[in-house]
């Protein structure tokens, strides 16, 4: 699995179009890898998945998500994220840091919590998360507990009451192309953003 952009954002205003349907072509042509695209730009997801990225949105193999960490900016992400077409939706809730009520899980895929780390890390409550643990359970959502978080976030764990929760969507299993083949895929990727400069 292929967590793109871990450490940034696709969908940020400063991304431009080309680079993302860039991306998004490799993604679609790398098909035999499950691919993770995680963004708090939910209105740009929803404008391009239901425009140029249409088709990529719909291969089962990348899987779209919107952070929802609270109620304020968290919760209209997750609307944006079912307007679109997407084949798999998750939702991160990490870090988790309010009681988010009842959660929209309608077309949601897979849900992710967890508590925020390092130094001024703000406190999870054990509640907050048997909600969220809960309505995925009434909703036959997959859920994954990733960490308890705060400043020491190996000694706190990622268990919850007991037991840890590594629940994942079904993944698609695409065979792995020949050498040959993806070099020409590769080949095919770097002329098209060459012919884009031009």
């Amino acid at each position: 699995m292929i967590f793109v952009n871990s450490m940034s954002d696709l969908f940020h205003e400063g991304v431009p179009v080309t680079y993302i349907e860039k991306v998004a072509r490799t993604m679609r042509l790398a098909n035999w890898h499950t691919y993770q695209v995680l963004t708090k730009r939910s209105e740009r997801l929803r404008e391009l998945l239901c425009g140029p990225l249409r088709a990529a949105a719909k291969d089962a193999h990348i899987w779209w998500g919107v952070s929802v960490e609270n109620r304020k900016y968290g919760l209209p992400r997750i609307a944006d994220l079912q307007a679109t077409p997407a084949a798999v939706r998750f939702l991160s809730v990490e870090p988790l840091l309010e009681d988010l009520g009842t959660l929209p899980l309608r077309g949601i895929s897979w849900v992710i919590v967890g508590g925020e780390s390092g130094p001024g890390a703000r406190p999870m409550k054990e509640e907050w998360v048997l909600s969220v643990r809960e309505q995925c359970k009434a909703a036959k959502v997959p859920f994954f507990f990733k960490q308890w978080g705060g400043v020491r976030k190996k000694a706190a764990g990622r268990t919850l009451r007991g037991r840890t929760h590594d629940s994942f969507p079904a993944r698609v299993q695409n065979p792995t192309l020949p050498a040959p083949l993806r070099v020409n895929h590769a080949l095919e990727i770097e002329n098209a953003a060459l012919v884009q400069l031009i």
